[in-house]
């Protein structure tokens, strides 16, 4: 099969360069530094996760596996009815080539709902972290299998820099401990993908294996594959109360409603 993470890692370079030839880097740290301060992405996760799950609900219109998710697509009203269903945060799929986003539909989801939004982007240089807080990112997301750990320490300090909260993905335990190694300034969300982002294969037990090296004091994000019920019930068992979720729900009617009943 081919490798899915490497041909967006390519068409994310080129887009790199794009970006540096539309604005400078110190434009872009001038724009990031006006906006408000982040809303606390990390601290409204976990006041969720302190009663029930607490729940990052993701506005993705298509993927590379699944084609598209969504047609009727409005990121306004999706966020609003994430909020009216019980969301902790919000992910905005920003990517465009690929996943059919847009910087426009986080900005978009943001004015419509006082949570908190990641960028949820494929993120490998500076000038896409300072870009992710000049359009209101409360949070970034850092995938361990697209960066050498040198790189993912450097780029998350970078957003903690910005006062960004980090949430560093993983999914196998090379990746965890690596993840685990980072001299960071302060905590960062520690997420465990169960699609494999090279096959983009789905097994909730990457989850429950990764667990075990994980020491106390990490909020444990688990990501991909909660479709039902009773897979965040066997997560709350294991004692994970953190998940991103948003194929099974967008693909509903009011993706609020069908939040409301999975973590009911």
């Amino acid at each position: 099969m081919s490798d899915i993470l490497e041909t967006i890692l390519a068409r994310k370079r080129i887009e790199i360069v794009e970006l540096q030839g539309r604005i400078a880097i110190g434009n872009l740290e001038r724009i990031a530094l006006a906006q408000p301060s982040p809303r606390g992405f990390a601290a409204a996760l976990s006041a969720k996760a302190a009663t029930g799950a607490g729940v990052i609900a993701e506005i993705k219109k298509a993927s590379p596996s699944k084609g598209l998710i969504r047609e009727d697509f409005n990121p306004g009203w999706l966020a609003e009815d994430y909020a009216r269903g019980g969301a902790a945060c919000l992910s905005v799929l920003t990517d465009e080539q690929f996943f059919q986003g847009h910087n426009d539909y986080l900005v978009e989801a943001r004015q419509h709902t006082p949570l908190p939004v990641i960028r949820k982007d494929f993120l490998i240089d500076e000038i896409q972290i300072v870009e992710a807080r000049a359009i209101g990112a409360d949070c970034v997301l850092l995938i361990a299998a697209a960066l050498e750990p040198a790189r993912l320490g450097e780029l998350a300090r970078l957003a903690q820099d910005l006062e960004m909260d980090v949430l560093i993905e993983v999914h196998d335990r090379p990746e965890r401990d690596a993840m685990l190694a980072l001299d960071l300034k302060t905590p960062v969300l520690l997420g465990i993908n169960n699609r494999n982002l090279r096959t983009f294969e789905t097994r909730l037990e990457t989850t429950l294996e990764l667990l075990a090296g994980i020491p106390a004091g990490y909020d444990v994000i688990t990501e991909s594959g909660i479709g039902a019920p009773a897979d965040v019930q066997r997560m709350l068992a294991a004692g994970v109360r953190r998940f991103l979720i948003g194929e099974s729900l967008m693909r509903q009617p009011s993706p609020g409603d069908a939040l409301r009943v999975l973590i009911a």
